[in-house]
């Protein structure tokens, strides 16, 4: 997983500490500790290490980095059979169908995600893109979850509503630890 401290990060170590996977993650030194105290089980400065050095033959990579080289590593960290899920794309043909897209936007997905797929299939992995949105029945059991006290929300920032751009920014600023917030009352 990329990103460990951030907004998705937070909740993806805990959720699959919760599912009895073991963790590795990057982050910046700064928030090793932190991101341990998570969960998760290694940790990787991702300013002076390199993960696909120290990685190797996981199940599943969830990415979130936009960076094209990022992408091609994620997929050498993998097992044979293993499975890349990224949420930040490139939009697959399977996400159209599920979509229920029209057939020319249908064919851009499938152009845009050609290489990624290429790249999965030469690592006898596969490769999925994750649009996050609402679903009441996953947020009912994240609910359950966060009731409980198994998932503990990370919210670093709260902005009032008058600073929406000031939060934007931060947020894009990529220092955000944990969720940040948009107060509207």
């Amino acid at each position: 997983m990329q990103a460990g401290s951030g907004g998705v990060g937070t909740f993806a170590i805990q959720l699959a500490k919760h599912l009895g996977a073991y963790v590795a993650t990057t982050t910046s030194s700064a928030n090793t500790d932190w991101v341990k105290k998570l969960g998760a089980d290694l940790v990787i400065d991702y300013k002076t290490e390199d993960f696909e050095t120290k990685l190797k033959d996981y199940d599943l990579v969830l990415h979130s980095n936009r960076d094209p080289k990022v992408l091609e590593k994620s997929f050498r960290i993998l097992r044979s059979g293993g499975q890349l899920i990224s949420l930040v794309g490139p939009p697959t043909p399977e996400f159209a169908q599920e979509l229920g897209l029209p057939w020319y936007l249908k064919l851009v997905t499938k152009l845009l995600s050609f290489g990624a797929k290429k790249k999965a299939k030469k690592a006898n992995s596969s490769f999925r893109f994750l649009f996050m949105r609402a679903d009441g029945n996953q947020l009912a059991k994240i609910t359950s979850l966060i009731e409980s006290g198994v998932i503990k929300p990370v919210i670093d920032k709260i902005f009032p509503i008058e600073q929406t751009n000031e939060a934007l920014a931060y947020v894009e600023s990529g220092r955000a630890k944990g969720k940040v917030v948009i107060k509207i009352k």
